[in-house]
């Protein structure tokens, strides 16, 4: 079958003619893009050789000139900046949402992964030194009221956490006592300090110490010091608590002889009046 369309030089060797049938015409056009990129990369060069040339010179130059044929960046290099920059971003997001980097997810233990009695052999020759597991494992951790909350024992995939005066203490031995259901459910996922040393479990499920008495806040200490020497109970870490209003109301004591005493002279005025005031519109 004759070969009707026009023929014009072949890019690969000028003395030889091809045709510029269909099936040539992805390598024509290729051959073409790739001659006007080299004119275009060496008329770059020449002027960059006359902007050095006037820098020499001292002469004033414009600003230094990309080369117009470099090609993007693409590839693993750009690849793994965009993913640099999506976890930049997801992290600073969680920041600025949940107050966590980690969007208030718990991060694996690795030390778990160190062998317990793992040995170490020092520069200086002498025998292994074998640490003990509780130097190798910790759990220690910053939460937030809102994570903190995640552990109250709900949820049976997660152990069950209580605070006291800001230490977190794992009691998922005594699931039955702190999970639901169980008679001190209403501590587990929360810090009620105040509860601790006041005896008002419905009441005061706070960590807000103030107004207590002597009495009272060395009863908080007692408990602290129960749970920390505890033989199955874990301290996990620490719960970060927002700063509490100066001006807001100190909870009020479940005795109402309690209750009665600790308040101020202003409080006990404040509260004759509206007893007055109720029965004047009665």
């Amino acid at each position: 079958m004759a070969d009707d369309h026009p023929k014009v030089p072949d890019p690969m060797d000028p003395d030889r003619m091809v045709s510029t049938k269909a099936a040539n015409r992805p390598f024509l056009g290729y051959s073409e893009y790739r001659t006007r990129r080299e004119k275009e990369h060496a008329a770059w060069l020449q002027r960059k050789k006359e902007r050095e040339e006037k820098l020499a010179k001292g002469e004033e130059v414009g600003p230094d000139e990309p080369d117009p044929t470099e090609e993007p960046e693409v590839g693993c290099l750009g690849l793994l900046k965009f993913i640099l920059y999506a976890i930049l971003f997801v992290l600073l997001a969680g920041k600025f949402i949940t107050g966590s980097f980690l969007w208030e997810q718990e991060l694996p233990n690795l030390r778990k992964l160190i062998p317990v009695g793992a040995c170490l052999q020092p520069d200086d020759g002498e025998p292994f030194i074998h640490l003990p597991p509780d130097s190798l494992q910790t759990n220690q951790r910053l939460f937030s009221e809102g994570m903190l909350t995640t552990f109250d024992g709900t949820n049976d995939l997660k152990p069950v956490y209580i605070a006291i005066d800001g230490d977190v203490y794992d009691v998922s031995p005594s699931r039955l006592t702190y999970g639901p259901g169980g008679p001190y459910h209403m501590l587990a996922g929360r810090d009620a300090a105040r509860a601790f040393g006041t005896g008002c479990f419905a009441t005061h499920l706070t960590h807000d110490l103030r107004g207590l008495g002597e009495d009272e806040l060395r009863g908080v200490e007692n408990w602290k010091l129960f749970y920390a020497e505890h033989k199955k109970y874990v301290k996990v870490g620490r719960v970060s608590h927002p700063p509490i209003d100066p001006s807001s109301p100190i909870p009020e004591h479940c005795d109402p002889k309690k209750a009665k005493a600790a308040r101020s002279p202003e409080q006990v005025e404040s509260i004759k009046h509206g007893i007055k005031h109720g029965h004047d519109e009665l």
